[in-house]
């Protein structure tokens, strides 16, 4: 087995998953299921107030946790601040995916609150029930920015899908 320390630096190999707090675990439960088709692999019949998730890839045990933390939690603050900013979530590999989801997010209702081209992906940022922001994006066909790592600081343009 590689030794997970290279030099004097811990070396990640994935990130494997994200825990968000949320106000109400049921809505926000049906939301990330729903309408972003993570499955649910464990609902918090234990007592603990949480649910988690697995992605369609299925590439590890959880890749999202919910915790519940009550309705009256305080809001994301608004504007800049310190701490997320959002989390990506690739929903494809081509512009027609990306519209599908754009679809299907429409019919849900879901507050969009961007849509960019980044040169390497194309992405669509919306807001979850708690006000999480998430970035659903594809990678651009034909694009290699292994051979270019510039790329990936490209100025963002509108996206027309």
């Amino acid at each position: 087995m590689a030794a997970a320390v290279v030099g004097r630096r811990v070396e990640v190999k994935d990130l494997g998953h994200i825990v968000l707090y949320v106000r109400n675990l049921r809505r926000s439960a049906a939301f990330y299921r729903e309408v972003l088709g993570f499955r649910q692999i464990f609902d918090g019949g234990t007592g603990f107030p949480a649910v988690a998730f697995s992605s369609a890839s299925g590439r590890t045990h959880h890749e999202l946790l919910l915790i519940e933390v009550g309705e009256d939690a305080q809001p994301q603050p608004a504007g800049r601040r310190v701490g997320l900013y959002h989390f990506g979530l690739k929903v494809g590999d081509s512009d027609e995916e990306l519209r599908q989801a754009l679809e299907r997010l429409q019919e849900a209702d879901v507050t969009l609150v961007g849509a960019s081209d980044h040169t390497v992906t194309h992405s669509l940022y919306l807001l979850d029930p708690d006000g999480n922001e998430i970035e659903l994006y594809i990678d651009v066909p034909g694009v290699d920015w292994a051979a270019d790592p510039a790329l990936v600081a490209s100025p963002v343009k509108p996206l027309r899908l």
